[in-house]
């Protein structure tokens, strides 16, 4: 098949299938557009369609997502996972304001250049906001067309990713950008499917290579497993009057600018923890008691959690140190918390309130 007409069986198939009702399509504005990639990124539609509406009521424009305060952005984002992206994107609305009058960019080369764009994400927003030919790669995009030109090997690797780049360029339509965008993205997440694709609904079946060579089961190739390691930590849950102590972690890391418990280490003897947390925190130990452990699995390695409930007194001047604050249970929701983090403290609260 010609690219040319690889193209056209896209977008044909589009028009008769393609998902047109998403929230960020009702109002196809830059921002939203801009918005939705950005969350779209290594995280399926349906777990996005939530969070973006959410978002988008408080956050309707790039001048209120520039002028919030960085902890409500991150509480906005709180559950959806890397959090890098949120961190990028609040940035990016800073510099789209400073510099381009709360305009985005409407080139490939201005858009990669702020915070959290990368070469796909810039060829999705050209396409779906400003309705030029944009160049994508995501990685539904990377499933189809490693299948129709089976192309074996793993897409990170980088002559396989040159290889593939290479075939979106030739295979992306000079007319339709926005719908071509969309369709290319949905008949890999509604049809050519990593596990039992639909084939036979498909409309690049008669051509596709990997289906005629019996490849479709090997195609792409699977990065290669390598077993994470195991880190462990132990987590605070300083209790005092119905508030408990977070901290703000750092920009950099796991979890980076969101509001967590206070970790130490967990090699620590009780009688350490209460001198730690004394000369810390100055909060002296009434009682302590363990709670459940549980790990939380990150893309490089594993987490194990062994939080201890710590009922203490409070010796307020010692506590108020930048980055560490008080909450009561019900100020929760408003600030950016991790989710296993959130939902350790929705079980502590609830077995409160029924005791």
């Amino acid at each position: 098949m010609e690219y040319e007409e690889f193209g056209e069986k896209v977008l044909a198939w589009f028009d008769k299938h393609g998902r047109r009702g998403l929230p960020w399509q009702r109002q196809k504005t830059p921002y939203h557009v801009w918005v939705s990639e950005i969350m779209l990124q290594q995280t399926q539609v349906g777990t996005v369609i939530p969070y973006f509406e959410k978002f988008i009521r408080r956050f309707p424009n790039v001048y209120s997502l520039a002028d919030a305060a960085d902890d409500e952005v991150m509480s906005y984002w709180a559950g959806l996972g890397y959090y890098a992206r949120a961190r990028n994107l609040h940035r990016c609305a800073i510099h789209i304001v400073d510099k381009y009058q709360g305009n985005l960019p409407d080139n490939l080369d201005d858009l990669q250049a702020l915070p959290g764009i990368g070469r796909s994400t810039a060829g999705a927003i050209l396409a779906q906001a400003f309705g030029k030919r944009g160049i994508i790669l995501d990685g539904n995009v990377k499933r189809v067309l490693s299948r129709y030109a089976a192309i074996e090997g793993w897409p990170g690797q980088t002559a396989v990713a040159r290889q593939l780049w290479k075939l979106a360029e030739q295979s992306t339509p000079n007319h339709r950008s926005d719908d071509y965008a969309q369709a290319i993205m949905d008949l890999g997440a509604l049809i050519c499917l990593r596990q039992r694709p639909a084939c036979i609904h498909c409309p690049l079946c008669e051509s596709c290579q990997a289906r005629r060579q019996g490849l479709i089961e090997k195609i792409p190739g699977r990065k290669p497993k390598k077993r994470p390691p195991l880190k462990s930590i132990r987590m605070m849950i300083l209790r005092s009057e119905e508030k408990i102590l977070l901290e703000k972690r750092p920009p950099a890391g796991i979890w980076g600018g969101l509001w967590s418990l206070p970790e130490i280490d967990v090699m620590l003897s009780g009688k350490e923890v209460e001198e730690l947390l004394a000369s810390r925190y100055g909060v002296t130990v009434k009682k302590i008691e363990k709670v459940r452990s549980f790990n939380h699995t990150f893309s490089h390695f594993r987490l194990q959690v062994e939080p201890w409930l710590i009922d203490t007194l409070t010796m307020q001047s010692r506590v108020q140190e930048p980055g560490q604050q008080w909450y009561r249970f019900q100020e929760l929701s408003k600030i950016g918390m991790p989710g296993p983090v959130g939902r350790l403290l929705m079980e502590l609260e609830s077995a409160t309130e029924q005791n």
